[in-house]
Protein backbone atom coordinates (compact mmCIF):
# COMPACT_ATOMS: atom_id res chain seq x y z
CA UNK A 1 0.00 0.00 0.00
CA UNK A 2 1.00 3.64 -0.29
CA UNK A 3 3.21 5.01 2.47
CA UNK A 4 3.01 8.45 4.00
CA UNK A 5 6.04 10.50 3.02
CA UNK A 6 8.13 12.23 5.67
CA UNK A 7 7.57 15.95 6.11
CA UNK A 8 10.47 18.22 5.34
CA UNK A 9 10.45 21.76 6.76
CA UNK A 10 12.80 24.65 6.03
CA UNK A 11 11.98 26.52 9.21
CA UNK A 12 10.25 25.86 12.50
CA UNK A 13 7.29 28.10 11.63
CA UNK A 14 6.80 26.44 8.27
CA UNK A 15 7.17 23.03 9.85
CA UNK A 16 4.49 23.80 12.42
CA UNK A 17 2.08 25.02 9.77
CA UNK A 18 2.65 21.95 7.63
CA UNK A 19 2.22 19.55 10.52
CA UNK A 20 -1.03 21.20 11.49
CA UNK A 21 -2.55 20.18 8.17
CA UNK A 22 -1.85 16.53 8.96
CA UNK A 23 -3.05 16.44 12.55
CA UNK A 24 -6.46 14.93 13.12
CA UNK A 25 -9.28 17.35 13.80
CA UNK A 26 -11.83 16.66 16.53
CA UNK A 27 -14.77 14.57 15.31
CA UNK A 28 -17.77 16.58 14.15
CA UNK A 29 -20.24 14.34 12.31
CA UNK A 30 -22.69 17.24 12.15
CA UNK A 31 -20.50 18.56 9.33
CA UNK A 32 -22.02 15.81 7.16
CA UNK A 33 -24.83 17.79 5.58
CA UNK A 34 -28.13 16.58 4.18
CA UNK A 35 -27.69 18.73 1.06
CA UNK A 36 -24.50 16.89 0.15
CA UNK A 37 -26.13 13.53 0.76
CA UNK A 38 -29.03 14.52 -1.47
CA UNK A 39 -26.68 15.74 -4.23
CA UNK A 40 -24.76 12.48 -4.45
CA UNK A 41 -27.70 10.09 -4.28
CA UNK A 42 -29.67 12.15 -6.79
CA UNK A 43 -26.93 11.57 -9.37
CA UNK A 44 -26.47 7.88 -8.64
CA UNK A 45 -30.20 7.14 -8.71
CA UNK A 46 -31.06 9.42 -11.64
CA UNK A 47 -32.80 8.12 -14.75
CA UNK A 48 -29.59 8.89 -16.62
CA UNK A 49 -27.83 6.05 -14.78
CA UNK A 50 -30.55 3.63 -16.01
CA UNK A 51 -30.35 1.42 -12.95
CA UNK A 52 -26.55 0.88 -12.93
CA UNK A 53 -26.69 -2.76 -13.98
CA UNK A 54 -23.23 -4.37 -13.76
CA UNK A 55 -21.29 -4.86 -16.99
CA UNK A 56 -23.16 -2.12 -18.85
CA UNK A 57 -22.33 1.39 -20.00
CA UNK A 58 -24.73 2.57 -17.28
CA UNK A 59 -22.54 1.05 -14.58
CA UNK A 60 -19.49 2.60 -16.25
CA UNK A 61 -21.08 6.05 -15.95
CA UNK A 62 -21.75 5.45 -12.27
CA UNK A 63 -18.16 4.27 -11.74
CA UNK A 64 -16.81 7.37 -13.47
CA UNK A 65 -18.93 9.60 -11.23
CA UNK A 66 -17.69 7.80 -8.12
CA UNK A 67 -14.06 8.05 -9.22
CA UNK A 68 -14.54 11.78 -9.69
CA UNK A 69 -16.03 12.05 -6.20
CA UNK A 70 -13.12 10.11 -4.68
CA UNK A 71 -10.64 12.38 -6.42
CA UNK A 72 -12.50 15.49 -5.29
CA UNK A 73 -12.46 14.17 -1.73
CA UNK A 74 -8.68 13.87 -1.88
CA UNK A 75 -8.45 10.08 -1.69
CA UNK A 76 -5.35 8.34 -2.98
CA UNK A 77 -5.53 5.40 -5.40
CA UNK A 78 -4.37 2.03 -4.19
CA UNK A 79 -0.82 1.11 -5.06
CA UNK A 80 -0.77 -0.79 -8.35
CA UNK A 81 -3.97 0.73 -9.71
CA UNK A 82 -4.24 3.27 -12.49
CA UNK A 83 -6.52 5.76 -10.84
CA UNK A 84 -9.45 4.56 -8.77
CA UNK A 85 -10.66 1.71 -10.99
CA UNK A 86 -9.99 -1.88 -9.94
CA UNK A 87 -10.77 -3.89 -13.07
CA UNK A 88 -11.21 -7.65 -13.16
CA UNK A 89 -12.84 -10.36 -15.23
CA UNK A 90 -15.81 -12.52 -14.28
CA UNK A 91 -17.87 -15.08 -16.13
CA UNK A 92 -20.95 -12.84 -16.17
CA UNK A 93 -19.33 -10.43 -18.62
CA UNK A 94 -16.97 -10.48 -21.62
CA UNK A 95 -15.69 -7.04 -20.64
CA UNK A 96 -13.91 -6.14 -17.36
CA UNK A 97 -15.97 -5.32 -14.31
CA UNK A 98 -14.90 -2.38 -12.15
CA UNK A 99 -14.75 -1.69 -8.44
CA UNK A 100 -14.03 1.92 -7.45
CA UNK A 101 -11.42 2.14 -4.68
CA UNK A 102 -9.69 4.95 -2.80
CA UNK A 103 -7.73 5.29 0.42
CA UNK A 104 -6.58 7.63 3.16
CA UNK A 105 -3.16 6.43 4.32
CA UNK A 106 -2.85 6.18 8.09
CA UNK A 107 0.07 6.07 10.46
CA UNK A 108 -0.37 2.31 10.60
CA UNK A 109 0.07 1.29 6.98
CA UNK A 110 -0.71 -2.38 7.63
CA UNK A 111 -4.00 -1.95 9.50
CA UNK A 112 -7.06 -1.22 7.37
CA UNK A 113 -10.60 -0.05 8.08
CA UNK A 114 -12.90 -0.69 5.12
CA UNK A 115 -16.02 1.32 4.26
CA UNK A 116 -17.94 -0.27 1.42
CA UNK A 117 -21.21 -0.51 -0.50
CA UNK A 118 -22.26 -1.91 -3.84
CA UNK A 119 -23.08 0.66 -6.51
CA UNK A 120 -24.72 -1.67 -9.04
CA UNK A 121 -28.44 -2.30 -9.26
CA UNK A 122 -30.74 -4.29 -11.58
CA UNK A 123 -31.10 -1.93 -14.53
CA UNK A 124 -34.11 -1.92 -16.85
CA UNK A 125 -37.23 -3.87 -15.86
CA UNK A 126 -40.72 -4.44 -17.28
CA UNK A 127 -42.51 -1.11 -17.30
CA UNK A 128 -44.95 -0.16 -14.54
CA UNK A 129 -47.08 2.86 -15.39
CA UNK A 130 -44.56 3.77 -18.07
CA UNK A 131 -41.52 3.53 -15.78
CA UNK A 132 -38.98 0.83 -16.67
CA UNK A 133 -35.88 2.10 -14.83
CA UNK A 134 -35.08 0.43 -11.51
CA UNK A 135 -33.24 3.44 -10.10
CA UNK A 136 -32.05 1.64 -6.98
CA UNK A 137 -32.09 4.73 -4.78
CA UNK A 138 -32.24 2.77 -1.54
CA UNK A 139 -30.60 -0.35 -3.00
CA UNK A 140 -27.89 0.72 -2.97
CA UNK A 141 -27.29 4.28 -4.00
CA UNK A 142 -27.95 5.07 -0.33
CA UNK A 143 -25.04 2.94 0.90
CA UNK A 144 -22.77 4.17 -1.88
CA UNK A 145 -23.63 7.75 -1.02
CA UNK A 146 -22.62 7.00 2.56
CA UNK A 147 -19.22 5.72 1.41
CA UNK A 148 -18.57 8.87 -0.64
CA UNK A 149 -19.75 11.14 2.16
CA UNK A 150 -17.64 9.32 4.74
CA UNK A 151 -14.63 9.57 2.44
CA UNK A 152 -15.04 13.34 2.30
CA UNK A 153 -15.56 13.56 6.05
CA UNK A 154 -12.52 11.53 7.05
CA UNK A 155 -10.29 13.13 4.41
CA UNK A 156 -11.00 16.50 6.02
CA UNK A 157 -10.08 15.13 9.45
CA UNK A 158 -6.38 14.75 8.64
CA UNK A 159 -4.14 11.68 8.90
CA UNK A 160 -5.89 8.81 10.71
CA UNK A 161 -4.13 6.30 12.92
CA UNK A 162 -5.26 3.31 10.86
CA UNK A 163 -5.45 3.35 7.06
CA UNK A 164 -8.93 3.83 5.60
CA UNK A 165 -10.18 2.14 2.43
CA UNK A 166 -13.33 3.22 0.59
CA UNK A 167 -14.79 0.80 -1.95
CA UNK A 168 -17.82 0.86 -4.23
CA UNK A 169 -18.34 -2.74 -5.34
CA UNK A 170 -19.79 -3.83 -8.64
CA UNK A 171 -21.87 -6.92 -9.39
CA UNK A 172 -23.31 -7.53 -5.93
CA UNK A 173 -26.67 -8.13 -7.55
CA UNK A 174 -25.08 -10.66 -9.91
CA UNK A 175 -23.39 -12.84 -7.31
CA UNK A 176 -21.08 -10.62 -5.26
CA UNK A 177 -18.27 -10.69 -7.81
CA UNK A 178 -16.90 -7.27 -6.90
CA UNK A 179 -16.37 -7.98 -3.22
CA UNK A 180 -15.16 -11.50 -3.94
CA UNK A 181 -12.43 -10.16 -6.20
CA UNK A 182 -11.51 -7.31 -3.86
CA UNK A 183 -11.06 -9.70 -0.94
CA UNK A 184 -8.38 -11.61 -2.87
CA UNK A 185 -6.27 -8.45 -3.11
CA UNK A 186 -5.93 -8.02 0.66
CA UNK A 187 -4.33 -9.84 3.54
CA UNK A 188 -7.43 -10.44 5.67
CA UNK A 189 -5.33 -10.41 8.83
CA UNK A 190 -4.61 -6.73 8.15
CA UNK A 191 -8.29 -5.76 7.85
CA UNK A 192 -9.35 -4.59 11.29
CA UNK A 193 -13.02 -4.01 10.44
CA UNK A 194 -15.42 -3.71 7.51
CA UNK A 195 -18.35 -1.29 7.54
CA UNK A 196 -20.51 -2.55 4.68
CA UNK A 197 -23.44 -0.17 4.18
CA UNK A 198 -26.63 -1.46 2.62
CA UNK A 199 -30.01 0.27 2.17
CA UNK A 200 -30.02 3.05 4.76
CA UNK A 201 -32.56 5.35 3.11
CA UNK A 202 -35.62 4.32 5.12
CA UNK A 203 -36.19 4.22 8.89
CA UNK A 204 -36.07 0.82 10.55
CA UNK A 205 -39.02 -0.80 12.30
CA UNK A 206 -37.69 0.62 15.58
CA UNK A 207 -38.01 4.10 14.09
CA UNK A 208 -35.72 6.81 12.74
CA UNK A 209 -32.17 7.15 13.99
CA UNK A 210 -31.66 3.43 14.47
CA UNK A 211 -29.72 0.90 12.40
CA UNK A 212 -29.19 -2.81 12.60
CA UNK A 213 -26.08 -4.90 12.03
CA UNK A 214 -25.92 -8.34 10.47
CA UNK A 215 -23.98 -10.97 12.39
CA UNK A 216 -24.03 -8.82 15.53
CA UNK A 217 -23.15 -11.73 17.80
CA UNK A 218 -20.16 -12.87 15.73
CA UNK A 219 -17.73 -10.18 16.92
CA UNK A 220 -17.54 -7.20 19.26
CA UNK A 221 -17.95 -4.79 16.31
CA UNK A 222 -21.56 -3.95 17.15
CA UNK A 223 -20.84 -3.43 20.83
CA UNK A 224 -18.11 -0.94 19.95
CA UNK A 225 -20.54 1.02 17.79
CA UNK A 226 -23.17 0.96 20.53
CA UNK A 227 -20.69 2.35 23.04
CA UNK A 228 -19.55 5.04 20.59
CA UNK A 229 -23.07 6.46 20.12
CA UNK A 230 -24.21 6.05 23.73
CA UNK A 231 -25.82 9.25 24.91
CA UNK A 232 -26.76 10.36 21.39
CA UNK A 233 -30.14 10.10 19.68
CA UNK A 234 -28.85 7.21 17.56
CA UNK A 235 -28.65 3.48 18.36
CA UNK A 236 -27.34 0.30 16.75
CA UNK A 237 -28.86 -3.11 17.42
CA UNK A 238 -28.77 -6.71 16.09
CA UNK A 239 -30.35 -7.70 12.79
CA UNK A 240 -34.10 -8.18 13.40
CA UNK A 241 -34.41 -10.61 10.47
CA UNK A 242 -32.19 -13.58 11.47
CA UNK A 243 -34.28 -16.05 9.47
CA UNK A 244 -33.25 -14.31 6.23
CA UNK A 245 -29.52 -15.03 6.75
CA UNK A 246 -28.58 -11.50 5.70
CA UNK A 247 -25.07 -11.87 7.10
CA UNK A 248 -24.34 -14.17 4.16
CA UNK A 249 -26.20 -12.19 1.50
CA UNK A 250 -24.16 -9.02 1.13
CA UNK A 251 -20.61 -7.97 0.34
CA UNK A 252 -19.39 -8.44 3.90
CA UNK A 253 -19.66 -12.23 3.69
CA UNK A 254 -16.44 -12.93 1.77
CA UNK A 255 -14.18 -11.18 4.24
CA UNK A 256 -16.17 -12.49 7.21
CA UNK A 257 -15.43 -16.00 5.99
CA UNK A 258 -11.75 -15.07 6.28
CA UNK A 259 -12.13 -13.95 9.90
CA UNK A 260 -12.60 -10.22 9.39
CA UNK A 261 -15.14 -8.44 11.64
CA UNK A 262 -17.11 -7.61 8.51
CA UNK A 263 -20.71 -6.57 9.06
CA UNK A 264 -23.46 -4.95 7.02
CA UNK A 265 -25.27 -1.92 8.43
CA UNK A 266 -28.84 -1.35 7.28
CA UNK A 267 -32.05 0.37 8.33
CA UNK A 268 -34.70 -0.66 5.82
CA UNK A 269 -37.63 -2.79 7.05
CA UNK A 270 -37.12 -5.30 4.27
CA UNK A 271 -40.10 -7.46 5.22
CA UNK A 272 -42.55 -4.67 4.37
CA UNK A 273 -40.63 -2.51 1.89
CA UNK A 274 -42.69 -2.39 -1.30
CA UNK A 275 -39.95 -0.68 -3.34
CA UNK A 276 -37.26 -3.34 -3.01
CA UNK A 277 -36.08 -4.35 -6.52
CA UNK A 278 -38.94 -2.40 -8.05
CA UNK A 279 -38.97 0.54 -10.46
CA UNK A 280 -40.47 2.56 -7.60
CA UNK A 281 -37.18 2.67 -5.68
CA UNK A 282 -36.80 6.43 -6.19
CA UNK A 283 -35.01 9.13 -4.22
CA UNK A 284 -38.40 10.62 -3.38
CA UNK A 285 -39.27 7.55 -1.29
CA UNK A 286 -36.30 8.06 1.05
CA UNK A 287 -35.98 9.90 4.35
CA UNK A 288 -32.98 12.18 3.82
CA UNK A 289 -32.77 13.33 7.44
CA UNK A 290 -32.70 9.74 8.69
CA UNK A 291 -30.16 8.75 6.06
CA UNK A 292 -27.89 11.67 6.94
CA UNK A 293 -28.13 10.89 10.65
CA UNK A 294 -27.24 7.28 9.91
CA UNK A 295 -24.09 8.34 8.07
CA UNK A 296 -23.18 10.63 10.96
CA UNK A 297 -23.69 7.75 13.40
CA UNK A 298 -21.45 5.47 11.35
CA UNK A 299 -18.76 8.17 11.34
CA UNK A 300 -19.00 8.49 15.11
CA UNK A 301 -19.20 4.74 15.59
CA UNK A 302 -16.00 4.20 13.62
CA UNK A 303 -14.02 6.78 15.56
CA UNK A 304 -12.44 4.59 18.24
CA UNK A 305 -11.62 1.82 15.75
CA UNK A 306 -9.92 4.25 13.38
CA UNK A 307 -7.96 5.82 16.24
CA UNK A 308 -6.69 2.43 17.34
CA UNK A 309 -8.40 2.69 20.71
CA UNK A 310 -10.75 -0.21 19.96
CA UNK A 311 -10.25 -3.37 17.91
CA UNK A 312 -13.21 -5.67 17.19
CA UNK A 313 -12.77 -9.33 17.94
CA UNK A 314 -12.35 -11.55 14.90
CA UNK A 315 -15.12 -13.60 13.34
CA UNK A 316 -14.67 -17.35 13.66
CA UNK A 317 -14.34 -18.50 10.03
CA UNK A 318 -15.69 -21.92 10.96
CA UNK A 319 -19.00 -20.30 11.92
CA UNK A 320 -19.45 -18.55 8.55
CA UNK A 321 -20.37 -21.37 6.20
Amino acid sequence: MLAIGALSCMAALACGAQLATHQSRPPDPSSIEVEEVRRIISVLASDGMRGRRAATADAERAAAFLAHEFEAAGLEPLEGLQGYFQSFSARISEEPLVNVVGMIPGRRSDEFILFSAHYDHIGIRPAVDGDSIANGANDNASGTTAVVTLARYFAQRGTPERTLLFVAFTAEESGGYGSRYFSTQLDPDQVVAMFNIEMIGKPAVEGPNTAWLTGFERSSFGEILQEAVAGTEYSFYPDPYPAQNLFYRSDNATLARLGVPAHSISTTPIDVDRDYHQVSDHVETLDMAHMTNTIRAIALGAESIIAGDATPTRVDPASVN
